[in-house]
């Protein structure tokens, strides 16, 4: 027996080792995290890691296991310069928010980028191309694409689905035994009848923690009668720093038989929307708080939830107690609970919905018309089941049509639905320049929201209800330079542009140099735009000749021409 236990333990703690030992650290300074797997993020969970960089670029980048570079990307949002690894176990790893690539990718890149024209490039890489060994340097640390602050974002996701994986799962040096941490509590009554401490709206509750676990505040019984629904505030942190992170795992229980659970160590790129009903919505985005659910939406087709045939509903009978509990768990295992209970309370309200609605399903498409205004939700865009309101109310004229108050933004779509809005006003030129905007009726702010003019109606697909109205945009972008003054260079080994644009935004950029193409890097965040000296494609030593154009999204122009010399 003794030897068997001695076998057991050597197998296992060669599987450990092997595991281990599969991918090494791509940074080789301490793994501290900034952002976990499955973090909640606006819109989407977040699809791997963030690895801080000591608040600094250029840290070398290293691929966590042989492979071969699969794919390449250049952009000016999202990941920015981001590399992909293929891995013979199936696997790819993924490096974004790049300062730039080795010199051979780099190279290979921007050939590209002049081949195309395009600062904007996604890649596919021939697998014969680029072979790489673990622990090869294959980038630099950067802040590239829509990154906060300089970090590496780190992926591991199955190559077959591109779905990602948790790679906390795969034995990376992070250190983390610190279990999340529960701040509040929200009740949500989910039906007509449904009441909680005796009124119609969802309430939060403080919590406090003692005795091991986590209570509300002053141990109040809650009195709730219809269907309830609990969410939690949490966030997990790790060791050695302070950013908030995300939990892997939460089981709720009642009475002790468990209701329902979720576990997140990966999930699909189509299915990340679903975030927005997996939390609270209309609480974030009027408080800004992420409470998590523990029911389950019959729209919400994320894969991820366990449930014992109540969706995860609580429907006390009158006068009776029930004691709730949620446990809250790390990728690391380490556990917190909440522990608090409800009391089922009768009293009768009156209906509370409004009579100007319109009854819209989720499992179906639902559309909604008036002489000035048509809205067609697609089947599956909707959660829930909704009361849809509209009105509309005259605008100023700074815009085409009247103000359309298509429902509220309290409420998320998870597909594109079709706004129509009737114009005014529009002339024959400036048909090519209307635009849909959503105006954020509390500060007049406009954002631009795409359309198509026909016919005296603007059309536009969007995941946003809202405010709406039809302006036009004839301002063409600006163009400030920041390197060139009087025909003459302020920097030695770039030139640099302002570019702006009030509303529909940049399409697109052309830089042209002595007559032929010039790539300009693009970043949004500071609405600038760069071109590096390259002695392969310039000449040096002779006065140059620049051309540059930018466009916006409805076909405004501007053009910026001066000479240099170099």
């Amino acid at each position: 027996m003794q030897r068997l236990f001695l076998l057991l333990f050597l197998l296992i703690s060669m599987a450990g080792v092997t595991q281990e030992r599969y991918y090494s650290n791509p940074v080789k300074i301490p793994m501290l995290l900034s952002g976990s797997f499955a973090e909640l993020r606006s819109n989407h969970f977040h699809s791997g890691i963030d690895i801080k960089t000591q608040g600094t670029t250029g840290l070398p980048v290293y691929s966590v296991a042989d492979g071969y570079v699969s794919r390449i990307s250049v952009s000016p949002t999202g990941y920015g310069n981001a590399l992909y690894i293929n891995h013979p176990n199936g696997t790819t790893s993924v490096y974004g928010h790049l300062m730039r690539f080795n010199a051979a990718l780099s190279k290979y890149v921007k050939d590209q980028q002049y081949e195309q024209k395009s600062f904007r490039v996604d890649l596919e890489v021939p697998s014969y191309l680029f072979p790489v060994k673990q622990n090869e340097e294959i980038a630099k640390s950067g802040n590239s694409g829509s990154s906060g602050g300089p970090h590496l974002h780190f992926e591991i996701r199955d190559t077959n689905t591109e779905e990602p994986l948790n790679p906390l799962k795969y034995n990376f040096p992070v250190n983390d035994s610190i279990p999340p941490k529960i701040f509040s509590v929200l009740l949500v009554p989910l039906s007509d009848e449904s009441n909680v401490n005796f009124g119609t709206v969802q309430r939060s509750y403080p919590v406090v923690f003692y005795d091991g676990a986590y209570h509300l505040k002053n141990n109040p019984v809650i009195p709730v009668w219809g269907q309830i629904g609990v969410a939690v505030q949490t966030n997990d942190y790790l060791n050695g720093n302070y950013n908030k992170c995300g939990i892997n795992l939460l089981r709720m229980a009642v009475d002790g038989e468990t209701y329902f659970t979720f576990q997140l160590n990966r999930f699909s790129f189509d299915d990340t929307r679903y975030i927005n009903s997996h939390i609270v919505f209309d609480e974030y985005m009027s408080s800004k708080r992420r409470f998590q659910k523990t029911w389950l939406d019959p729209g919400n087709k994320l894969p991820i939830y366990n449930h014992n045939g109540s969706q995860g509903i609580i429907t006390p009978k009158q006068d009776q107690v029930q004691q709730i509990e949620i446990e809250l768990q790390d990728t690391y295992g380490n556990t917190s609970l909440l522990v608090f209970s409800v009391k089922g309370s009768f009293k009768e309200i009156g209906p509370i919905r409004n009579e100007n609605t319109t009854s819209f399903k989720y499992d179906r498409e639902n559309q909604f018309k008036t002489s000035e205004a048509d809205v067609f939700i697609p089947k599956g865009a909707l959660y829930d089941d909704l009361n849809f309101t509209y009105s509309k109310k005259p605008a100023s004229a700074v815009y085409y049509s009247d103000l359309h108050n298509i429902h509220n933004n309290r409420v998320p779509l998870q597909k594109s639905a079709t706004f129509r809005i009737k114009t005014k006003n529009i002339s024959g030129e400036l048909e090519s320049k209307v635009i849909m905007a959503n105006v954020d009726t509390i500060n007049g702010e406009m954002y631009a929201a795409g359309g198509v003019y026909k016919n005296g109606w603007v059309e536009t697909d969007t995941k946003n209800f809202g405010t709406y109205a039809v302006v036009v945009d004839t301002l063409a972008p600006e163009i400030i330079p920041l390197s060139i003054k009087e025909n003459s260079l302020t920097e030695s080994n770039r030139i640099r542009f302002k570019i702006m644009d009030d509303l529909a935004g940049i399409e697109k950029v052309e830089g042209i140099i002595d007559g032929k193409w010039a790539l300009f890097e693009y970043d949004p965040r500071i609405s600038q735009i760069t071109h590096y000296f390259d002695k392969i494609r310039f000449e040096m030593n002779k006065r140059h000749t620049l051309k540059l154009t930018v466009n916006d999204y409805r076909g405004n122009s501007s053009v910026y021409e001066a000479t240099f010399w170099k």
